[in-house]
């Protein structure tokens, strides 16, 4: 019995033991820094080792403006333990708070001093100025530390302070440093500078990198500095530059077409078709593999298709295409692109249903058949098979849950319900994406969902946003002209309403592709009119803008509409793209 009251009895005492640290902070986390100190003291008694009982006494004795009793612990700590000279900044910083500045640098030179004798002690040293936000002297310190041990490496912390400092030219340059040191670092230098650039080429930020690397490319061309020029060019989607760039890279080292072939899609993606075009014919012009052949002149023929090529010339390219590479499991995103062409272009949504259900007969995997059930349940929405394309969606969702294709199918599912009206489904569906691993995805799920909740409020019978959901579907039929007509009626029977300015919107968006260009011009200036703070307004004004460089020829407007994006919503996402049209057309000097 007494043997386990003996057993008991330590293990209680270890249990109160193991509890006192967490007491201790727990005391300081509630600025009860005299009780804090009386754990913390016997604790750093115990365990000198422990530099974290140490830094939290030294901080609860500074609380207490008890400075001298830090000074004596951390004096005590030096002469015990030789190689902690890193303390003499606790000792400097305790006489800066006491505004004894003299003090406080004699004491920072002593540990700076240490570093000549133990370089080893130049990390420590460094971080413990930065930690006590002494940033000058921890340049010095690892500065120092690496001039006297050449296999140092602490330009990543350096380069940190400088951003802190926001010595921008200096934090780059060391950036690069560190990439011409080792280009493992690539990575994390993208990654640090990619904070503090933007997609305004324009930016005192993205200019002053530009000119470093430019620079460096002139005194050291090394395709590193042609890849981050690229990397800037991207970011700032000056697309042809990063092209000139890319082209450069391959000539010296042809070994590598993939990142041409990115460039091509993303501008592609970006509507800058030119450069896509440019792209995919230096593809063409430098590679034999078949596969990137076929993704290259595919993508041609998609910039043929969305520039009003004629569907003669674009059916023959198909042809052509087939022909050449056949209609096999390699060739699926081909018989895709070839359905939704036959559907969406030449109205002929039957022969695309027929071409994708012959395409799901091939040997294909799970993420090829989700693809074309998708496509194909998208031709089927086209031609009023509501219900049958709503099969088809939610396959694609229950096989391919967490991957894109099932969210995209589950975001199907909900706008394929709102165009029938079914809107308490349709929010279902899309309170679920709004966490949607994609970013594209979830804001289409946030702005469906939020049309559907804006325009329900005023309108219990919803009879104005079921108009407007068969106008959204008629356009998406391509049925433009019908399309409009629908969306006047919610214009003449519900002004006033939330709705409006959506219609209006929508609207001006069909009337630019039906050419009725002063039509589109009286809707947005309609927008701006009924409410110039209203979540369309921006993009009322940056499409005007559009129209009148484009389509109107009316500069001044142009310049206008830009020059009110840039001063009254500095927010917009059209504001970098606004404020570069505006420079051009006020014949700005821009590099």
């Amino acid at each position: 019995m007494r043997y386990l009251l003996f057993i008991f009895f330590c293990w209680f005492s270890l249990q109160i033991k193991a509890q006192e640290p967490q007491l201790a902070f727990q005391y300081f986390n509630n600025g009860e820094y005299e009780k804090a100190t009386a754990i913390f003291k016997p604790l750093h008694e115990k365990n000198p080792y422990n530099s974290i009982y140490l830094t939290y006494l030294i901080d609860c004795y500074q609380q207490l403006q008890q400075f001298d009793k830090v000074n004596t612990v951390v004096t005590k700590q030096i002469e015990n333990f030789k190689n902690q000279q890193y303390l003499f900044i606790e000792i400097g910083y305790n006489y800066q708070l006491q505004h004894q500045q003299e003090k406080a640098e004699e004491n920072y030179q002593k540990a700076l001093n240490a570093i000549n004798q133990m370089p080893s002690l130049g990390y420590i040293i460094g971080k413990t100025f930065q930690d006590n936000h002494l940033l000058d002297y921890a340049l010095l310190a690892y500065k120092n530390a690496m001039e006297l041990m050449p296999k140092a490496n602490y330009n990543y912390q350096v380069a940190l302070i400088y951003g802190e400092k926001g010595e921008i030219e200096n934090m780059f340059n060391t950036y690069l440093d560190m990439v011409l040191i080792n280009e493992s670092y690539l990575p994390t230098s993208k990654s640090y500078m990619g904070r503090f650039i933007t997609d305004d080429a324009e930016n005192e930020n993205n200019n002053i990198l530009k000119k470093l690397l430019i620079k460096r490319l002139q005194n050291n061309p090394l395709i590193i500095w042609n890849q981050l020029l690229s990397w800037l060019f991207m970011q700032q989607r000056d697309y042809d530059k990063a092209l000139v760039q890319e082209k450069a890279i391959f000539k010296r080292n042809a070994t590598n077409i993939d990142n041409i072939i990115d460039i091509g899609k993303i501008a592609f993606e970006n509507n800058s078709y030119e450069t896509s075009k440019n792209c995919f014919h230096f593809v063409l012009e430098n590679s034999s593999n078949v596969e990137t052949e076929l993704t290259a002149k595919l993508y041609l023929l998609e910039i043929d298709m969305n520039t009003n090529t004629s569907y003669e010339s674009i059916e023959n390219q198909f042809q052509q295409l087939f022909t050449e590479y056949g209609k096999t499991n390699k060739t699926i995103g081909l018989q895709a692109v070839y359905a939704e062409f036959l559907a969406f272009k030449k109205d002929e949504p039957d022969n695309g249903v027929i071409v994708l259900k012959e395409a799901l007969k091939l040997p294909i995997n799970e993420f090829q058949t989700g693809y074309l059930k998708t496509k194909l349940a998208d031709i089927l929405v086209f031609n009023n098979k509501f219900n049958a394309a709503l099969i088809y969606y939610t396959q694609v969702q229950n096989d391919l849950k967490n991957h894109t294709l099932g969210q995209t199918a589950r975001f199907k599912i909900a706008q394929t319900s709102y165009f029938k009206g079914d809107f308490e489904w349709a929010q279902s569906q899309l309170k679920v994406l709004k966490n949607s691993t994609s970013q594209l995805i979830s804001n289409d799920a946030l702005d469906l969902n939020l049309l559907i909740t804006d325009n329900a409020v005023k309108d219990s019978l919803k009879i104005a946003l079921k108009t407007y959901a068969k106008a959204d579907l008629l356009a998406f039929q391509n049925k433009n002209q019908q399309a409009i007509d629908t969306l006047q009626v919610v214009l003449n029977n519900y002004k006033g309403h939330p709705i409006e300015d959506e219609a209006l919107f929508k609207q001006a968006q069909l009337f630019e592709k039906t050419n009725q260009f002063k039509n589109a011009e009286k809707n947005y200036l309609q927008i701006i009119a009924i409410n110039k703070d209203d979540i369309l307004a921006d993009d009322a004004h940056y499409y005007l803008a559009e129209l009148y460089i484009n389509k109107l020829q009316n500069i001044e407007k142009a310049k206008e509409f830009y020059q009110k994006i840039i001063f009254e919503y500095p927010s917009s996402i059209f504001l970098v793209d606004a404020r570069k049209k505006f420079r051009d057309l006020r014949g700005d000097n821009i590099n």
